[in-house]
Order: C-alpha cells, then sequence, then structure tokens
C-alpha cells in the first residue's frame, strides 16, 4: 500500500512538472514585439519566486497611493525610483525567502490551495538586468494594462506588515493560491494581460524567465 501510494505521488509530481513545462512552452500574445521606445520594466526571479520591477511613476501610473512609505521599517527607502511586485501564498512568501527556506509542509500546504495571499513589494534603485532580472520594454497602453491588473491583485487596504528587510512590505491580496495559480502563474498571467508574448500557463520561475533574453 505505501509502495503503490509513493508511485503515485511520484507519478503525480512527474505530470505536474511536464505539464508546468509545457504549459509555459506554448506562446500567447503570438504578434507582440518589444518596442523600441515605452516603458522600461523588469522581469526578475530569486529562483523560488518571480515579480515584476516596475517604476514608481510612469506613464500616467502612480504606484505611490498605494504602496506608501509609512509601511516600511525604514520609510527613506520610499524614495527609490522602482519597487518590485510579487503575489503568492502567505506562508510561502514569509517563509521562503530562497530555497534554502523551502520547507515540504508549506509548500504541499500552499499547492493544495489557500485563501491566505500576499502582495510582496521591495523598494529598489533601478537594478542592472542580469540572468535573474531581464529588462523589457511595453508600450504605455501595455505598461497601463499591466498595472491594472497588478493593483486588482491587492486587497483593499488592510493587513499589511514589514517584509524581510529595511526596503520591502507585504500586503493583503486578491485571489487563491494552489498549485494551478502559484506566483510564477500570476507573474505570467500579468504579462499575458499586458499583451505581452509569455507562456500560457507558467507555474515556475524557469517558465516565465525563458521568454526573455539575458
Amino acid at each position: 500500500m505505501l509502495r503503490n501510494t509513493v508511485a503515485a505521488l511520484v507519478l503525480l509530481l512527474l505530470g505536474y512538472g511536464a505539464a508546468g513545462l509545457i504549459g509555459g512552452a506554448i506562446p500567447t500574445n503570438t504578434g507582440w514585439r518589444e518596442p523600441a521606445e515605452g516603458v522600461r520594466i523588469q522581469v526578475s526571479s530569486n529562483g523560488v519566486h518571480t515579480g515584476l520591477i516596475v517604476p514608481v511613476v510612469a506613464a500616467g501610473v502612480d504606484w505611490r497611493d498605494l504602496i506608501r512609505p509609512e509601511d516600511l521599517s525604514d520609510p527613506r527607502y520610499a524614495e527609490y525610483p522602482a519597487i518590485a511586485i510579487g503575489w503568492g501564498e502567505r506562508a510561502f512568501y514569509l517563509e521562503t525567502p530562497t530555497w534554502a527556506d523551502v520547507k515540504p509542509l508549506t509548500v504541499l500546504t500552499a499547492a493544495l490551495g489557500s485563501d491566505r495571499t500576499v502582495m510582496h513589494v521591495d523598494h529598489l534603485p533601478w537594478p542592472a538586468p542580469n540572468a535573474d532580472s531581464r529588462a523589457i520594454t511595453l508600450r504605455p497602453e501595455e505598461y497601463r494594462r499591466l498595472a491594472a491588473f497588478v493593483r486588482a491583485s491587492f486587497a483593499k487596504r488592510g493587513w499589511h506588515r514589514t517584509g524581510y528587510f529595511k526596503n520591502d512590505a507585504f500586503y493583503a491580496a486578491q485571489g487563491r493560491y494552489s498549485a494551478l495559480q502559484t506566483c510564477n502563474a500570476w507573474t505570467g498571467d500579468a504579462l499575458r494581460y499586458a499583451g505581452v508574448r509569455i507562456g500560457a500557463w507558467t507555474p515556475f520561475a524557469m517558465t516565465v524567465m525563458q521568454w526573455f533574453k539575458t
């Protein structure tokens, strides 16, 4: 019985991984081409979570009404010109800043489904693009669609707390986290909504990042 259960679990995990890789390889918004000019953003990854780095003010979008200096343990960091935004399950996000912090029970609990979701926001100087943070340019209207999607992911102003460091904070979010709707799927959804060429389903960090050049 135990052997059959383990075998079924292994097959389930292999199937999930294969489905994620296939879903991440199927293109959407196939006609999209990056413009020569527009709003410069970055798609970033720490190996576990992906997110979006956007300007604090650009193309008629101003994040300062939603993300406030007093939300940080050191409000001076709010003077930085960029913010990194990601969505995810509360316990998973709070307890796993890196792969070294991942706990099997936390992953399993999140994968089974959780309505306790959060937005994670870092205030940053503009980072240089690299293998973990890849720059793309959006047309102003594409950026405004992206911003509208991200804003809709925030819950009404309520629960929030300071983050890992002095320059970041967590906020209550909308949406249900699961193995199908991961933090990386959210990043893909946001880019897809904006009109960017991206995979049809992006549950893993690599299925997001593979679409953008280093």
